[in-house]
Parts: C-alpha cells; sequence; structure tokens
C-alpha cells in the first residue's frame, strides 16, 4: 500500500505518465489496481477511467486512421454538397432559373457536384499496379498507413454507394424539373413563368425552357436531348453494376459480376457526354446594371429599358470529363501493363490434382519476383479471354517457380479443373495469363516479433507461402529473421481439405525439433463439421502418436477455437512484444479477431499489443 497527497492506492508495478512505480508485489495490470484519487477540487477519479482511455487508445491504433480518412472524405462530400447547393440557391445569374424550378435546381445540382467528385476517386482504389507501386514508396511510413492500402475494395464499394445515392436524388429533382419545365411552358404557373418560357429567341441559343414547343412532352425532352439519353443510359449501366456487385450474385455468378462491372466504360463515356447537353442553364446578363429585384415584376419593360434587358441564358460548360480524366487516363496505363503482363509467355513446371477437388498450379515466368502473402489474377483463353481471378501465391519467393492452390468453387473453376483432367500425363496445362505480384497485408508479417495466422479453408493459401519462406530462412540461417514466434490456426469443414498442407506442416515440424527450435511454431487445426464414422474412427485411434486426419503430431481439433483464450495463452507466452494477427478468411470471423485485438491489447504501453490485418481481393 501506497500513501501520498492523491489519496491510498493499492498500486502494483504502475506505469502512469512516463514514471513507474515499483513495489514488491507483482504486477496485475489497471483493472486489477482499485485506486481512488483525490485533487486538488475535491473531483475523484479511478483506474476503470484510464483503463477506459487505454481501451480507446487501443481502438485507435487498430482503426483510428481507417476512420479519420473517412471522415475526411465524408466532410469533402459534405462541403461540396452544401458549396454548390448554395450556388445554385443564392446565386443572382440562377434567379430565373430557380423561378422555374424551385429548389429542386439546388437539389439536382448539388448531388451532380459530388458525383464529380466520387466518380474522380471510384477507379482509383482498383488501379491494382499503383497501389503496389504506393505500398512500396511507404515502407518508411509505417504499418499503420500500409494497411490502408489493403482497405481499397471496401472504400471502392464505400464510394460506389456515395455515387449510388448521389444519382439517386440527382435523377429525382431533375424529373421535377422537367415537369416543372413543361408545366411553364403551358402556363400553369404565373406570367413571368410563362415569359421566360416563351423568351424570343431566333437563334434558339439563349431560352431558359429547354421546351421550345407545344408538342415536346417530357417524355420527349428525355429521349431526345443528349443530356435525357446519356442519363437513362448511365443510370441503367450504374444499377446494372451495383445490383451484380451483391454479395450473392459475386460468389455464385461470378462471370455476372465480371462483365456487368465493365459496364463502366460506358458508365464514364455516358458521364463524359452527359454535360454536353447543358439543360441547366443561367443569366448570362444578370450583373449590373441589370436590376433582377424591378426587372422581374415588369416583363413589359424587357428591352425597352436599359435596367432591364431581354434576358440571355447559356447552359454552364461541361466539367465533369475535368474531373474524371486523370483517373482514366491512369486505369488506361493500368490496362495496358496488365495487358503486356498478359502476353508473357507462362510455362507449367507442375501440376497437381490434390484431395477435395484442389488444384495446384506451379508456373514459371521470367522476371517474375514475389514476396510472402502476395497474389495474382490468372486468365484462360481457352475459357474465356476477359475474365480475371485472383489467387493467393502459396510459394515462398526463395523457390524459382510460383504456385497456387486452385478450389473448384463457381463455374471458372470447375471449367480450369475440368481441362487439366483431361490433359495427358506430362503435358502442359492451357495457356495462361498471369497478371502480378500484387501486395496485401500478409507481406507485413516479418515486422512483427509475434504472429497469428488465421486461416478458414482455402483461405490458408498465403500462409503456406509465409510458412515455406520460415523454412527457407531457417535453413539458410538468414539473420535478418525478426519473427520469433508464430501461431498458426487453421479452420477447415472438411478433412480432406487438410490433406495438401499436411506435408508442408511435417516439414516444418522436423526442421524446428532438428534445430531445437520445437516452440517457434505453434500450429492448432480445428475441424469444424464431421459425421459419426470419423468420430468413431478418432475414439479408436485416440492413443497414436500421431494425428488420424492430418498425421501430424499435433492433434487436430474439433469445433471452433476458444478466441478468447488463445488470446490470452499469447498475452502470457509474450508479455512484452507486438503481435501481428493475420486472416483470410470470411467477414464474420473479421469481426471476432478485430474486437479480440482490441479488447487483448494491454493498457500498459510495455506489454503485449495486437495489431488486426486482413487479407481482401
Amino acid at each position: 500500500m501506497i500513501t501520498s497527497s492523491l489519496g491510498k492506492c493499492n498500486l502494483d508495478g504502475l506505469y502512469f505518465l512516463g514514471i513507474t512505480l515499483t513495489t514488491d508485489l507483482k504486477w496485475v495490470g489497471f483493472e486489477q489496481v482499485h485506486c481512488i484519487k483525490t485533487t486538488g477540487n475535491g473531483l475523484k477519479t479511478s483506474s476503470g477511467g484510464w483503463q477506459k482511455s487505454f481501451k480507446m487508445g487501443n481502438w485507435i491504433i487498430n482503426h483510428g486512421l481507417t476512420y479519420f480518412i473517412l471522415v475526411v472524405w465524408m466532410a469533402i462530400n459534405i462541403f461540396i454538397f452544401v458549396w454548390f447547393y448554395f450556388l445554385y440557391d443564392l446565386g443572382d445569374r440562377f434567379f430565373y432559373t430557380r423561378h422555374l424550378l424551385g429548389s429542386a435546381l439546388a437539389w439536382a445540382r448539388a448531388p451532380a457536384a459530388v458525383l464529380n467528385f466520387n466518380c474522380l476517386l471510384i477507379l482509383l482504389p482498383v488501379c491494382r499496379n499503383l497501389l503496389s507501386l504506393v505500398r512500396g514508396s511507404f515502407v518508411c511510413c509505417g504499418r499503420t498507413m500500409r494497411k490502408q492500402l489493403d482497405k481499397n475494395i471496401s472504400f471502392h464499394k464505400l464510394v460506389a454507394y456515395m455515387i449510388g445515392l448521389m444519382t439517386a436524388v440527382h435523377i429525382i429533382a431533375h424529373l421535377l424539373n422537367v415537369e416543372w419545365y413543361y408545366n411553364s411552358w403551358h402556363g400553369e404557373y404565373d406570367a413571368l413563368s410563362m415569359a421566360l418560357s416563351r423568351l424570343n429567341d431566333s437563334g434558339n441559343t439563349t431560352y431558359l425552357n429547354p421546351i421550345r414547343s407545344t408538342t415536346t412532352t417530357p417524355n420527349l425532352l428525355v429521349f431526345t436531348t443528349i443530356a435525357g439519353i446519356t442519363g437513362v443510359i448511365i443510370t441503367l449501366a450504374l444499377i446494372l453494376m451495383i445490383t451484380s456487385s451483391m454479395e450473392v450474385i459475386r460468389r455464385s455468378y461470378f462471370e455476372v459480376f465480371w462483365f456487368t462491372h465493365h459496364l463502366f466504360i460506358v458508365f464514364f463515356a455516358g458521364l463524359v457526354i452527359h454535360g454536353a447537353g447543358r439543360i441547366v442553364r443561367s443569366q448570362t446578363n444578370a450583373n449590373p446594371p441589370y436590376n433582377i429585384t424591378f426587372c422581374k415584376d415588369h416583363i413589359e419593360d424587357w428591352g425597352k429599358k436599359k435596367m432591364c434587358p431581354v434576358p440571355q441564358f447559356a447552359g454552364g460548360f461541361p466539367q465533369t470529363w475535368m474531373w474524371v480524366i486523370g483517373p482514366m487516363v491512369l486505369y488506361v496505363c493500368e490496362r495496358l501493363l496488365r495487358f503486356i503482363r498478359y502476353i508473357q509467355a507462362v510455362k507449367y513446371r507442375k501440376i497437381v490434382i490434390r484431395p477435395s477437388k484442389v488444384l495446384e498450379l506451379q508456373l514459371v515466368k521470367n522476371g517474375f519476383k514475389m514476396d510472402v502473402g502476395q497474389y495474382v489474377f490468372l486468365n484462360c483463353p481457352a475459357i474465356s479471354q476477359l475474365e480475371w481471378h485472383p489467387f493467393t501465391m502459396t510459394s515462398a519467393p526463395e523457390e524459382d517457380f510460383f504456385s497456387v492452390h486452385i478450389r473448384s468453387v463457381g463455374d471458372w473453376t470447375q471449367k480450369l479443373i475440368s481441362i487439366v483432367e483431361q490433359l495427358p500425363e506430362g503435358a502442359q496445362g492451357p495457356k495462361m495469363g498471369v497478371d502480378g505480384p500484387f501486395g496485401t497485408a500478409s507481406e507485413d508479417v516479418f515486422d512483427y516479433e509475434v504472429a497469428m495466422l488465421v486461416g478458414a479453408g482455402i483461405g490458408v493459401t498465403p500462409f503456406a507461402s509465409i510458412l515455406k519462406s520460415i523454412w527457407y530462412k531457417f535453413k539458410d540461417s538468414n539473420p535478418e529473421l525478426r519473427t520469433r514466434k508464430i501461431y498458426f490456426y487453421w479452420l477447415c469443414r472438411e478433412t480432406h481439405a487438410f490433406e495438401w498442407f499436411a506435408d508442408l506442416l511435417q516439414v516444418l515440424e522436423r526442421e524446428m525439433e532438428d534445430r531445437g527450435m520445437g516452440d517457434f511454431l505453434t500450429y492448432k487445426l480445428y475441424l469444424t463439421g464431421w459425421d459419426q464414422s470419423h468420430a468413431t474412427h478418432v475414439m479408436v485411434h485416440a492413443d497414436a502418436d500421431t494425428d488420424v486426419v492430418t498425421g501430424l503430431k499435433q492433434k487436430t481439433n474439433y469445433g471452433r477455437p476458444n478466441w478468447d483464450k488463445e488470446f490470452e495463452q499469447v498475452c502470457q507466452e509474450n508479455p512484452t512484444s507486438v503481435v501481428g494477427t493475420f486472416l483470410c478468411g470470411p467477414v464474420v470471423l473479421a469481426t471476432v479477431l478485430s474486437k479480440k485485438c482490441v479488447k487483448y491489447t494491454d493498457v500498459d504501453p510495455r506489454k503485449t499489443k495486437f495489431y488486426f490485418n486482413k487479407e481482401n481481393f
């Protein structure tokens, strides 16, 4: 017990404001310290408040930069919307336009400005080569900055949602505008609206109302003007792209998603042309000596008094192309680089069909260099000239080839496996185009002292690359290996899925034992689905030295991991380490592990800290 001017507290090795207070007692953590401190003004604080503060700090470490970027992005969207809303709602140039259209004018134009900004962003997250280049240049900026690049697809989706929302608002406002243009032409409103709609215009260039005759209907205006036709086309393209991107369609009918997503070409072409219709017009002679306050009430004086010349109008200069031209050029360069990689020759070193319909391809390509955990896109022209699919590489950088393991899921993979099964013995496989490699979160695994690798099903593939690379580093006694402990967890639904990976684990087991480093790798395999016959077989061989499923010394666990128990074990065995938690698996599991990383990061900055990383494609 220590008594101070602040009160009486149980302090066991308390680390506070950079000062360590030590006693003969063992450190037990803030959550076990019951301390009430009285300040000079009579206020009382307890260790619970500090614990919450540190937990918030842990959350900021893992997620703070991500949410900061999102807040900045949203703030820019809000600023653009508000700026352009008031520009059209208060500007003198749009006074007469507002008289015809009301607030729908601002509600149409402000979302259009936000659309321009987000259309500038939408292509950047899918420029894979650009992201790999940027990721490489961020090596000196720390893992937190590089982690943001691994969330490129999530940001791409978020921007797409904003485009969809702003498009809906833009369309609704313009539908109202068309109706009000039509009613103004037919004199259903006041005299000023009628006068503005019927302004004499011999050259048909300085009008305000785009409806120029009694035969023009709202439908005719929509389907005969540049703005109307392109608006319909890009709206249909956007609807198809968004609906086909739903999880159920993308997982089950990837080809539908892939083909409809390439309607972005139609979308951007229509977007650039859309503004050329100049359907929203502003007054060109609204500046003094023109007196709007007087002239709006004296229609009969238009053209007769100097202060009231006949109003002249013109459409605004198209600006969308200025927003999107840069990203479009970058994306064209991206596709050219992909094409160059596509035409480079790829040879098969080995083709193996593993149990449970898993195809292993060992490929060789001149000049190909990779890092652990990276992925490539594969194209098989015999199946489709256009489809590219991502696969994580399972080989190590130290090997003279690169390999992928492909599970039979979906039409493309089933067709590829079917083609390979029909090949004669020793024959080369079908022509294969390879684009990549591209970086992922797993590249950073060797930046951590301790790593937790969690794979679900075929999601084990990036960790195969990591474990192989570790084996080579031990074999060559690589002094640059910083990682000193790895925990590996693999969750599978069926026993066959373990077979192709068990060989690698057996080699690693023997290698670690021979070098006296059996504690370096802790691995746990979990079988989440089994039947009664399998359970009976396991019970019969329960006393065997090796596992009946994998042949490994480590026995297979049945069910799902108790993640609280696993994280507690990692904390106990690595009390002062920075732990990188890496997942290649479903979103539900990602949510669980992300929360556990925050929960078990110690409040003491000298203790165990967890950083969560997830593979994204």
